[in-house]
């Protein structure tokens, strides 16, 4: 079975002073500004494509390393996961870093790592992003 979500975006005006707005439509959770001066200077209360694919990222990465984790033995009690997403404007997307720290009882750090790794490659937001270096940063939370 195929599950479909949805957001869309409008924008107003020139690439450079123009503005616009995306809309989670799935979710209904609401919409966010967003303008150039969001995406390559200060965000100043917007977002950018680049945030919002560093929120999708690493919440679908907690959602694979948990699962990761559970078909092994091992559930975590608490996975964190950050995402950053580099751009360069006239470039574009050039990198990506996973920061991950977990409590996982019963679970040494090298194993932790190893099925970080596993995640990494798993997730269906890493796959779609295949383009793009991806670096992960995992270890067990102190």
């Amino acid at each position: 079975m195929t599950i479909t979500r949805n957001a869309k975006a409008h924008w107003e005006g020139s690439l450079f002073e123009g503005k616009g707005q995306v809309k989670l439509e799935s979710s209904g959770l609401g919409s966010f500004d967003v303008t150039w001066a969001s995406r390559a200077e200060d965000p100043n209360g917007r977002t950018s494509p680049e945030e919002l694919l560093a929120a999708a990222h690493s919440s679908c990465f907690n959602m694979q390393l948990s699962n990761v984790l559970v078909k092994a033995g091992n559930e975590a009690q608490s996975i964190d996961t950050s995402a950053e997403v580099d751009f360069k404007p006239g470039t574009g997307i050039t990198e990506i870093r996973l920061t991950v720290r977990a409590k996982v009882e019963g679970l040494d750090n090298d194993a932790f790592v190893t099925a970080a790794e596993a995640a990494k490659t798993g997730c269906p937001v890493s796959q779609a992003l295949r383009a793009t270096p991806i670096k992960l940063d995992a270890a067990l939370a102190e």
